[in-house]
């Protein structure tokens, strides 16, 4: 098996053993940089750019050229048929027909998933609004593996803007899939999306213990954790940590601190001061026995939350991680281009593997999440809402695009009883119906209103549970 023809949207794209070959591709392309030129000789990879950035577009350029081929670009959606009103579809369409393989930053969550899906050609996602970055995610595990030798076991800990940073979402399941310990420490506000911590707990296993604010006594900083993961293979004892203070009760202390910055551009306006309450990491932050071997990560670029005093301490690591992106996205384009097949075992992994149900009747349902790609107005002409039903009690829906989550209030089935009219009902959502109609038959709604605009009525017990 190869990665040929393959699109990378999100982290779980990859099994762990095909994670490990791209790590292998990218040592050989680290080990002789300058003897790839004729790997993607011929091949034009068109790097749309819709968001700033330096290192992701800047790394994905330089790895194709270093590969031997060749850039187009676009990084402006206003000089582009986007702003003409161009679907991403069409756009997908088109740029499939001029390119080999396209790389897509856009700020609408699962809009690199859209073009995966017409473009016919292998997409990389460069990060699509607050979703997912997935080849990030691959050069922070690579610097892991690189200073620690190994992922399993180890103690991460995520620090910062965990609400609106696409690194840590993609790298939380990433660390879920090698059987890391995660501990994740936000900045008050900022913490990490509900829907993040149910998909992380029902398809990778292993438990989330939520813990007590941190305090801060006279001189003494703490981190400020707000809930640990531990993996199915591990020991249960953090988890039974409730008030559990980084600094003392974990006297190993962490084997390394993935510091992000505030996503300013994705606050809501209440939120715009929350920056004020954000810890800087230091010098004095880490200065403890317990993180002499700490490793220091963070994607960039830093604006105040990363102390310039740590850039030239040995456990930095945080240049180096970007300098990665180069061998790293070599590997990935080779790959999925199809330039360079590497073997990939095909019982090489453990993941926790679960099958979803998907709900795409047409009832009026519209993801809650208004950055999501699949209620933009030029995307609703032709994209279909649909949903992992990831919960029937209570019942919860999981966008595939965006992958938000959200409890919608009512349900229905297209079996009503004794095929009367008379009894085409519609129930609350917490109701036993929505645990005993079956998949095939459920007709979910947004709304009483959608409901009835339907042809359905309230059945006799629309005030509560029953």
């Amino acid at each position: 098996m190869t990665l040929k023809g393959r699109s990378l949207v999100t982290i779980d794209d990859l099994t762990t053993g095909e994670i490990g070959a791209v790590f292998s591709a990218a040592d050989e392309m680290a080990a002789a940089i300058g003897e790839q030129s004729k790997l993607c000789k011929g091949k034009i990879m068109a790097s749309l750019f819709f968001e700033p950035s330096t290192r992701t577009r800047l790394s994905f350029e330089a790895a194709m050229y270093r590969l031997g081929g060749n850039v187009i670009t676009a990084v402006d959606i206003g000089a582009t048929s986007l702003a003409k009103g161009e679907s991403l579809s069409d756009m997908a369409r088109i740029v499939g027909s001029y390119a080999d393989i396209i790389v897509i930053r856009h700020p609408w969550e699962g809009a690199a998933k859209v073009v995966a899906d017409y473009a016919g050609v292998p997409v990389i996602n460069a990060g699509d609004g607050g979703h997912q970055h997935p080849t990030q995610t691959l050069l922070d595990l690579y610097t892991i593996r690189k200073e620690r030798k190994t992922i399993k076991g180890l103690k991460i800990a995520l620090w910062g803007d965990l609400k609106y940073g696409r690194t840590i979402h993609s790298l939380v399941f990433a660390l879920a899939k090698f059987g890391a310990n995660i501990l994740f420490c936000p900045t008050p506000g900022l913490e990490v999306p509900e829907h993040i911590l149910q998909k992380l707990v029902t398809e990778y296993g292993g438990e989330i213990e939520k813990c007590k604010p941190a305090k801060q006594t006279g001189e003494e900083k703490v981190f400020p954790l707000d809930a640990i993961y531990t993996t199915p293979t591990s020991s249960h004892q953090l988890a039974m940590m409730p008030d559990v203070n980084l600094s003392l009760d974990l006297g190993k202390g962490v084997d390394a601190i993935y510091v992000t910055r505030p996503q300013k551009e994705r606050f809501e306006a209440s939120e715009s001061e929350l920056t004020n309450q954000y810890q800087v990491v230091d010098k004095k932050l880490l200065k403890g026995k317990e993180f002499r071997s700490t490793l220091v990560m963070h994607p960039l670029p830093r604006v105040d939350e990363l102390a310039y005093d740590l850039d030239t301490d040995p456990r930095s690591q945080y240049f180096k991680q970007a300098a990665y992106g180069v061998p790293v996205r070599m590997a990935i384009l080779a790959l999925l281009s199809g330039a360079k097949p590497v073997p990939v075992p095909e019982n090489e992994t453990t993941e926790v593997k679960v099958a979803f149900t998907v709900y795409n009747r047409d009832s009026g349902l519209k993801c809650s999440n208004p950055k999501c790609v699949s209620i933009q107005k030029t995307e609703l002409k032709y994209l279909r809402p649909e949903f992992k039903i990831v919960n029937r009690e209570p019942l919860t829906l999981r966008c595939v695009y965006c992958e938000h989550g959200f409890e919608p209030k009512y349900i229905a089935s297209t079996e009503w009883h004794e095929g009367k009219v008379i009894n085409k009902k519609y129930h609350p959502s917490d109701s036993h119906w929505a645990r005993t109609i079956k998949p095939e038959n459920l007709i979910i709604f947004a709304s009483a209103a959608d409901a009835e605009a339907q042809g359905f009525k309230p059945n006799h017990y629309m005030g509560g549970k029953h």
